[in-house]
């Protein structure tokens, strides 16, 4: 029970006892009040018709005395007259029922006034004439008693409605302090952090306010202290100092981390041999002001034409890994790219097109990140031996079929659920129990079973991403995946059904009618996170409407801020692989460690990823992450026979 209706019950149970106590005293009272005057009344009347009957008494005039006495008795004061004549003993009687229209009859049969009578002697002199008894009628008192009370309770209930109206509006005054202070603890359960709230006028509460505003803020500045604190590590590990770009380090770990996952793209070389002369004309403080320029205008304009982590890997050398580009795009980005570099040649008086060289090579199939950087490499050193700017590594890319030809193969595959489900289990750190197992799906295209690696390039260049989720979604709850296993199971989202509000609509009526759906576990980029966070927030909110949970995959692979788990606050997040590729320096634990405290620090739950070897899992388990996942345990088949 809230605390307003305790007090209400309370204020209300009190207003009853006195009420009632009220009433009680006000009946007690009014009752004994109109029994004394009934019964000064008898009295009276009883005198003076003795008196009045004499004369007729002593004369035997028995018809006076008979109308004296009806005059007195159609007053209807009185329920019965009886006078007896003490000569021969007759007996002459007057009655009147007990009816009250006024009055309601179990009001009169309750029998709240006893019968009052009267007798008197009639004498002349020492003769006895007769004998005269009036019992009085209790309807006055009955007609009095139930008007009185029908007024006390009548204007008690007026007051008693207005009291309780003034109550609950002066309640809700008093209380809207308390109630803002539990708004306020929730949220900071909730690790939301909201502006100070204003002190209240009840002195009482004020000390409580004040607390919090100061646990708030206390809190807060911790988050921002971690928050700061993984900035500062990626900054000194993985930033280079001069031109502000990631280093060859974070570098490696993306493109580690890009090629173990479905994509496509490719890597630009860029060597640029006038920053020396920049150097031997104007001193080395000019030109690392002209790598700092240069790096800020590619920033700026490279990745708006294409998805792209920019680095300076050498002193005059800059690396581009294009993460999400086919070749047409790719063209002009180095276009672009050339373009801002003879800008910047000529501002520093170097000639365009000159003493720059850039070499490329294009994403394939199962490619390993040696193998692209070496191609890259080799079109770089071709580049210089024949003093031309641009060299593309020819690596006879065929492609199997047209994008039209994709698109209508996928299409009729993702439609005909032709899906081949894997799953893999995360273990937890510790008790090694699963804790959950993220669901993989193959396709198959032409009686041939394809990896998410060959078609997903072609589903996200396709904008097929909604509904290639969708039918997977349907196909795991129409092969009882989520009665096959105790535990949840983790789906990956497309970027495409992140944007997209019909999605969205469609979700929530798919999890509405799913048995099991808290069983299911979406997981969402960092990067779709960080460029779609107003999407990103209703889909959650969608997601956890019915049950179900959501996470974060590649976290950590941004450089920049945490602040969005605040907003999104998800369940567990997954480090992104680039961290298991770092070297095992003290300066990346310490960043990794970082990360982890921000998210323990929100109640978020942190998975490893890319975990080989025990070797690799004993140096992440000092961070105390709460699970693991990599092909220590790889993916298995899913058999479609298992019950």
């Amino acid at each position: 029970m809230t605390l307003f209706r305790q007090i209400n019950s309370l204020l209300f149970g009190l207003f009853l006892v006195v009420m009632t106590s009220i009433v009680y005293f006000q009946f007690t009272e009014t009752r004994n009040f109109m029994m004394q005057q009934m019964k000064s009344e008898l009295n009276n009347t009883s005198t003076s018709l003795g008196l009045m009957l004499k004369p007729h008494l002593e004369t035997g005039d028995m018809v006076a005395a008979e109308t004296l006495v009806n005059v007195i008795f159609e007053g209807g004061f009185y329920r019965k007259v009886t006078l007896t004549w003490l000569v021969d003993n007759k007996q002459q009687k007057w009655e009147n029922e007990v009816v009250i229209d006024e009055v309601p009859e179990w009001f009169l049969s309750l029998d709240l006034f006893e019968a009052q009578k009267k007798e008197s002697l009639i004498t002349s002199g020492w003769m006895q004439l007769a004998t005269l008894e009036i019992e009085a009628h209790p309807g006055f008192g009955y007609r009095e008693l139930w008007r009185i009370m029908n007024d006390t309770l009548m204007i008690l209930s007026f007051l008693f409605i207005i009291s309780l109206i003034i109550l609950r509006i002066r309640l809700n005054k008093i209380l809207e302090p308390l109630n803002n202070i539990a708004i306020h603890a929730k949220g900071i359960a909730e690790r939301k952090f909201n502006k100070d709230m204003p002190l209240p006028s009840t002195s009482e509460l004020k000390d409580v306010v004040i607390s919090i505003n100061s646990m708030s803020g206390q809190l807060k500045k911790v988050f921002n202290t971690l928050d700061n604190e993984v900035d500062t590590l990626r900054k000194d590990s993985l930033v280079d100092k001069t031109s502000t770009l990631p280093n060859r380090q974070y570098f490696s770990g993306q493109l580690n981390s890009w090629l173990s996952e479905p994509g496509f793209g490719g890597l630009v070389l860029l060597k640029l041999d006038w920053l020396d002369e920049i150097h031997s004309r104007y001193g080395f403080q000019v030109r690392d002001e002209t790598i700092k320029i240069l790096a800020e205008q590619m920033q700026q304009q490279l990745p708006k034409i294409a998805e792209s982590t920019i680095a300076r890997i050498a002193k005059n050398e800059f690396a581009f890994l294009i993460t999400k580009g086919e070749r047409d795009e790719i063209t002009n980005y180095i276009q672009s790219l050339i373009r801002l570099v003879n800008q910047e040649m000529s501002k520093a008086g170097c000639e365009p097109n000159s003493n720059f060289y850039i070499g490329v090579s294009e994403r394939l199939d199962d490619m390993k990140p040696t193998d692209l950087l070496a191609q890259s490499d080799n079109a770089l050193q071709q580049a210089i031996k024949d003093q031309e700017t641009l060299k593309w590594f020819d690596a006879k890319k065929q492609h199997k079929y047209t994008r039209e030809q994709w698109r209508t193969k996928l299409s009729h595959a993702i439609n005909s659920n032709r899906f081949v489900f894997q799953w893999q289990p995360i273990h937890h750190i510790e008790t090694e129990d699963i804790i959950q197992r993220e669901v993989y799906c193959r396709l198959e295209v032409e009686k041939q079973v394809l990896n998410a690696s060959v078609f997903m390039p072609y589903i996200e260049l396709l904008s097929l991403g909604s509904e290639l989720d969708k039918c997977i979604l349907k196909s795991i709850v129409n092969a009882t995946l989520l009665v096959k296993t105790h535990e949840p199971l983790a789906v990956n989202l497309t970027s495409d059904s992140v944007k997209d509000p019909k999605f969205h609509l469609w979700l929530s009526r798919f999890l509405q009618s799913t048995t099991n759906s808290e069983k299911l576990q979406f997981e969402i980029p960092e990067s779709v996170i960080s460029s779609n966070l107003e999407e990103c927030i209703a889909l959650c909110e969608t997601i956890k409407e019915y049950g179900s949970e959501f996470g974060i995959d590649q976290c950590g692979r941004r450089i920049g801020s945490l602040n969005y788990l605040q907003q999104v606050k998800p369940t567990y997040v997954k480090l992104d692989q680039s961290f298991s590729f770092y070297s095992k320096t003290e300066q990346n634990s310490e960043l990794c460690r970082a990360l982890v405290n921000v998210a323990k620090g929100l109640d978020i739950d942190v998975i490893v990823t890319a975990i080989e070897d025990e070797k690799q899992l004993r140096n992440f388990k000092p961070l105390n992450p709460y699970g693991y996942q990599g092909y220590i345990y790889p993916p298995v088949e899913i058999d479609p026979h298992e019950r």
